[in-house]
């Protein structure tokens, strides 16, 4: 299996009019190219094309014998460029928006001599991206599963990742502060109260649940740089996919959502779902039940996998 990081060297004009040479570093596992069917996996906020292997994020999901066979499939993960995992950063963070992420990705799968996908399958961020990119090329793959993400950033989102923002501009531990803050929109109350019941850690004198934020604030600011950060987080403000292009995504779409999900609500994706219904697109709908929110679709592997298996 292959899993080394690989480069894909591009020039890229930004909707800002910038210009960027971007190092777009990518990660193939399973198959090699063009010798089985190709899915893409697009990662989410703090993840990266590590999707896979001993370390994968979703390696209950993608790998030998697991839903997402690597047996039967190359499956195919960009780095969003500027998420800092092959060191390279992004100063103007506010020059890209995830429209330009999807155009990044499909020069990128121009490069690779890719002109069809099996599949997109995204999360959260990456599935956004997902969408601008079959928005912006809707003959691009056969099936489409955006988990726990829309086609826009709706105002509730917005308006949490305004707080980020503001969090991310504090000189005292930004980053650790605003994974605090993320922490309470990925979980639910009730996620939260059933798992520590306020119990109380004597030794550091401060609410166990307390500590889990601390614990998972500190950790990410040892993993993940602030202008990182900073960037994924101004993606996630503003994915906005041309709702009229959607009705062309030639894709087969099964549309994935968890039913607490505080972030992209389960409710703005059934509506989503009964408007292409309308319009006579091949979609279904699934809903993950979970007390978790929105990290559920990185938790939740049974049903995830239930799910998937039928897809696929």
């Amino acid at each position: 299996m292959k899993t080394e990081l690989n480069y894909i060297n591009l020039s890229y004009q930004t909707n800002s009019q910038k210009e960027y040479h971007i190092p777009l570093s990518y990660q193939l596992f399973g198959k090699d190219l063009f010798t089985a069917p190709i899915i893409l996996i697009n990662h989410a906020l703090t993840g990266n094309s590590d999707v896979s292997g001993e370390k994968g994020w979703w390696k209950q999901l993608v790998g030998e014998k697991q839903i997402v066979d690597t047996d039967q499939y190359t499956v195919l993960c960009f780095n969003i460029p500027g998420n800092g995992y092959n060191d390279f950063l992004i100063e103007d963070y506010e020059d890209f928006t995830p429209s330009d992420i999807a155009a990044i990705f499909l020069k990128g799968l121009e490069a690779l001599h890719i002109k069809n996908l099996y599949a997109i399958i995204g999360g959260s961020l990456g599935g956004g991206i997902a969408w601008e990119m079959l928005a912006k090329q809707p003959d691009l793959a056969e099936i489409f599963i955006p988990i726990a993400c829309d086609y826009r950033t709706h105002d509730w989102l917005h308006a949490q990742c305004l707080v980020q923002k503001f969090l991310l501009n504090d000189k005292e531990e930004p980053l650790q502060k605003a994974r605090i803050h993320a922490m309470l929109c990925y979980r639910t109350p009730q996620s939260l109260n059933d798992r520590f019941q306020n119990q109380y850690n004597q030794e550091k004198q401060r609410l166990e649940s307390e500590d889990w934020l601390i614990y998972h604030g500190n950790a990410l600011n040892e993993r993940f740089s602030l202008k990182a950060y900073r960037l994924m987080n101004h993606l996630l403000m503003n994915i906005n996919a041309d709702e009229t292009a959607l009705e062309n995504i030639q894709a087969r779409m099964h549309m994935i959502s968890v039913d607490t999900d505080l972030f992209f609500p389960a409710s703005e994706i059934r509506m989503c779902f009964e408007n292409l219904k309308e319009k006579n697109k091949d979609v279904s709908y699934h809903e993950i039940q979970s007390i978790h929110g929105h990290d559920a679709f990185l938790m939740e592997y049974q049903q995830l996998n239930n799910i998937i298996k039928n897809i696929l």
